[in-house]
């Protein structure tokens, strides 16, 4: 429990911005889900379509600080290299 009125202030402040941070990251790890599958389903096109909205999604968890930026782009890249991989 927090003791002072400002850190309790911090605490809901925080427990508000875990809200966005989950909703965020969830978002994040579907759109990555939705690759991979398409990918193991053989689908390129489909996956390719598919590739911007979760580089969008990886690039916004980086900016907010849900992910570290090396980690954003070692995630784009192992899917566009999946995605490659696929078509040969």
């Amino acid at each position: 429990m927090p003791i002072t009125k400002g850190a309790a202030k911090a605490h809901r402040r925080s427990e508000r911005k875990h809200v966005f941070n989950v909703r965020r990251n969830r978002t994040m790890k579907e759109a990555e889900k939705a690759v991979n599958k398409a990918v193991s389903t053989g689908d390129t096109k489909k996956a390719t379509e598919l590739l911007p909205n979760a580089y969008k999604a990886i690039d916004k968890a980086a900016k907010r600080g849900i992910i570290k930026k090396n980690t954003a782009a070692r995630k784009k890249s192992r899917i566009t290299n999946r995605i490659k991989n696929t078509t040969k």
